[in-house]
């Protein structure tokens, strides 16, 4: 190239200058420069070197225009493609950052989840324990409830056992006293009258005897003497006929004075047996009085005793179908806590599922999405490659053309 060349070969034509911009294609940035060819680094090489002195473009060394829209346009790529790179990778740090920020705090839920759900299980135990330890409580009230209604039950049997064995004694006192009655009075007349009569009928069969006993001996002796005298014999049998008769007579005697004896000994019988009779009133009555007392406490206290056993049974009944009630309610209120705790473990499991498959989703269109932008960037590559190829076998084949460029003013002119 000529020296007077130089000026002329550093600066961009006028008409290049005043040409209208190119419709660009591939968008603005470092990127879109890069694709929009020679004609474009052409264009940016006049805005350049348009307000440069005439002399310090004159001493510049000279390259050739090719060489020069090479080296632009690799300065172009190379800096698009650090600019995209540096994006991409702050993208890619933010984009890690912020599923990093979406595990932790997914983790972060999911703990306290655990944690909410690890606090509400235990406390759900403890409320069982303690339910449990109630229901066991009153399961033993409720057994000790039945025992002393088993107690009180033989306790009433036992009382209204002994108000009958007391009213049979009662009743065997009665009758036991009426018949002691009769067998006093006739073991006292038995005994007065079969003693005298006895007694009486002994004495008169003695001296009946001894006066028998006389006359068989007189009669003998008249027997005896009989050869001797007759007149005194005659004399003493008349003496024994008279004393016959007068021994009939006196046993006759004797006979009504035992009558008689045994009138007055029955009403002198008659008089202690009135005069016993009236002490034995007194001292039965004083007795029966004291029994009727014994008695009576006896039977107040075993009807106190019944009275207590009954309000005791149907408070106990009360109990016991108090605690039933309770045992009923508990056993309710741990079946409808069982039910509200299943429907919140399974709200809990669906949850935490959703919360996964939601997780699992994202991921997924995070991965296409990565995909879709890996494609993206491919493919951008694929046709920057094309482009940048074309344009290198374009220039190639077309090789260096002179282009005219007007002559820029100088600054004193």
């Amino acid at each position: 190239m000529a020296p007077g060349s130089v000026g002329v070969a550093a600066c961009p034509s006028a008409d290049a200058v005043r040409a209208p911009p190119r419709k660009r294609c591939h968008g603005g940035g470092p990127l879109g420069m890069a694709l929009l060819g020679g004609r474009a680094l052409e264009r940016a090489l006049s805005r350049q070197t348009a307000g440069f002195p005439f002399f310090f473009l004159s001493r510049r060394p000279v390259r050739s225009l090719p060489q020069v829209e090479s080296e632009l346009h690799k300065k172009l790529v190379i800096d698009a493609w650090g600019d995209q790179l540096k994006h991409q990778r702050q993208q890619e740090a933010t984009e890690r950052e912020e599923e990093k920020r979406f595990e932790n705090e997914y983790e972060r839920a999911r703990r306290e989840a655990l944690e909410r759900m690890k606090r509400e299980e235990e406390k759900r135990r403890l409320e069982e324990k303690q339910r449990a330890e109630m229901l066991l409580q009153q399961m033993e009230e409720l057994k000790l409830q039945e025992m002393e209604a088993t107690k009180l039950k033989k306790e009433q049997e036992n009382l209204l056992k002994q108000k009958w064995e007391l009213e049979e004694l009662e009743e065997e006192r009665k009758q036991m006293e009426a018949c002691r009655k009769k067998l006093e009075l006739g073991r006292f007349l038995r005994l007065v009258y079969n003693a005298k009569l006895k007694q009486r009928a002994q004495q008169i069969q003695e001296e009946l005897e001894m006066d028998r006993q006389i006359l068989l001996a007189l009669l003998e002796k008249e027997d005896e003497d009989q050869r001797l005298q007759s007149a005194r014999r005659e004399r003493a049998i008349a003496d024994a006929a008279w004393m016959k008769r007068v021994i009939e007579e006196q046993l006759q005697l004797e006979r009504e004075r035992e009558a008689h004896l045994q009138t007055i000994f029955r009403e002198e019988a008659k008089q202690v047996w009135e005069r016993r009779e009236e002490e034995w009133e007194k001292e039965r009555k004083a007795r029966d009085r004291l029994m009727n007392e014994v008695l009576a406490g006896r039977q107040h206290q075993i009807q106190e005793k019944m009275e207590f056993n009954r309000r005791a049974q149907e408070e106990s009944v009360k109990q016991r179908e108090e605690l039933i009630r309770e045992l009923e309610e508990a056993k309710e209120l741990t079946r409808r806590e069982r039910e509200e705790e299943e429907e919140l473990k399974t709200a809990r499991k669906q949850e935490l599922e959703a919360q996964l498959t939601e997780r699992r989703l994202q991921e997924q269109e995070e991965l296409e999405r990565q995909r879709a932008e890996e494609e993206e960037e491919r493919l951008a590559e694929q046709r920057h490659e094309e482009l940048v190829q074309q344009e290198a076998k374009r220039m190639m084949e077309q090789g260096y053309r002179h282009r005219p460029y007007a002559r820029p003013k100088t600054a004193w002119t």
